[in-house]
């Protein structure tokens, strides 16, 4: 089974992921990865960082000859903020003691929405820098090329991942079904499709009207110093039935998808298909009345996004999250100094004014080693070669 790790500070000299039980024979394409590392700092309303880190991923073991060899992978990942000639980082991040550390600024003010204050006093940390870097979402950087190695098993199998956004704030579709009627006459021909067409607008909106509105509702929340957030979806194409399982809690599909999305950062929400909807409206018009199409079964609508009993029931997967507002804001909300307990504003460090445009492409990643892993539960194999024939059989 597929699992990765994470290792590195926002900015620290580099990030390091470790992938393991990928199976061997896999074609890895770094160009691929580098694909979705540049569409990750894409998207308006982001933030001055993104000018300057141009991300590209390195392999230091697992793959020989552009194919994986069955072993962990390990990729790298460099900080240009860590090696600019002006960076005072190298200073600040050093691994070793430092001559006159004790004049490096402590950082005492936690931003309210940010891990700072809760991380300083799990870890007992008089200065919440150790917080602000680990928790920063530059990790997910690193997170996208790790998952993107799962991605890249997924498409050998005819799996694609797209997303969308469906709102910034107060700009977005005016129903679920009416965004379902945009993303579904993109998926026809797969979910890259609707990858392809979203990427084409700087909020990754499918439809021009509502991009546009999306685009001017942040430009006010910029003047006006504060953020927003979003919500946005993800769809899945290719997917067999029965992927998943209803006989244990942690087996179940769903689950694994919303632990994947919640555990990224700033994310508030989650939901399958219809999701909150389902509350509001009747079982006539929740659920999904089978057929039969000569050949397999089908569901003539999918309210239930694809999964039913905790197990895909080979309609596309539809999944929704919700990212609260970037809390880092040029106007500040106040806080309290961590050494002196003096209330006062917090200081304002470089960020999005909206990141949730961006935070598709991590979404589209993390889901990918859930549903890597639920195939190879059902299929097995440890090289390609031999997924493959049991993929094409079955």
């Amino acid at each position: 089974m597929i699992r990765y790790l994470t290792a590195g500070e926002s900015h620290g000299k580099q990030l390091t992921g470790i992938v393991e039980g990928v199976p061997a024979g896999l074609t890895l394409s770094r160009e691929s990865i580098d694909l979705h590392m540049a569409r990750r700092q894409k998207g308006y309303g982001r933030g001055g960082r993104m000018a300057f880190e141009h991300d590209h991923i390195e392999f230091t073991s697992g793959v020989r000859f552009g194919l994986t060899i069955g072993g962990p992978i390990t990729l790298h990942l460099a900080n240009r903020a860590y090696e600019k000639d002006d960076s005072n980082w190298p200073h600040v991040m050093s691994v070793d003691p430092v001559e006159g550390q004790e004049t490096i600024d402590d950082v005492t003010l936690p931003r309210p929405g940010h891990a700072d204050l809760t991380g300083a006093q799990k870890y007992g940390f008089e200065d919440i820098r150790p917080v602000i870097e680990r928790s920063s979402a530059r990790e997910t950087a690193m997170r996208v090329a790790c998952c993107s190695v799962a991605r890249q098993f997924l498409a050998e199998l005819g799996i694609q991942i797209g997303g969308h956004m469906v709102r910034i704030g107060e700009a977005g579709y005016e129903s679920w079904e009416a965004s379902r009627e945009v993303a579904d006459a993109m998926i026809a021909n797969g979910a890259d499709h609707l990858r392809e067409a979203a990427d084409e607008s700087e909020v990754r909106c499918l439809d021009a009207s509502i991009s546009s509105a999306m685009v001017d509702h942040i430009k006010v929340i910029r003047k006006a110093g504060s953020s927003l957030g979003g919500v946005y979806e993800i769809v899945v194409t290719g997917l067999p039935a029965g992927l998943g399982s209803y006989v244990h809690w942690d087996r179940k599909l769903d689950g694994l998808l919303a632990q994947a999305i919640m555990g990224t950062q700033a994310m508030k929400g989650v939901e399958i298909g219809l999701g909150f909807e389902s509350g509001a409206r009747r079982g006539h018009d929740v659920h999904d009345a089978i057929g039969h199409d000569g050949a397999q079964f089908r569901r003539q609508t999918n309210r239930s996004g694809g999964i039913e009993g905790g197990m895909t029931t080979g309609e596309p997967l539809i999944l929704r999250g919700v990212m609260k507002p970037i809390p880092t804001l040029l106007k500040p909300l106040p806080t309290a100094d961590l050494k002196t307990k003096k209330e006062q504003e917090t200081r304002y460090e470089r960020s999005d004014v909206c990141a949730a445009p961006r935070a598709i492409v991590v979404a589209e990643s993390v889901i990918a080693p859930v549903l890597a892993n639920a195939i190879l539960e059902k299929f097995g194999g440890d090289s390609m070669d031999e997924i493959k024939e049991r993929w094409t059989t079955r």
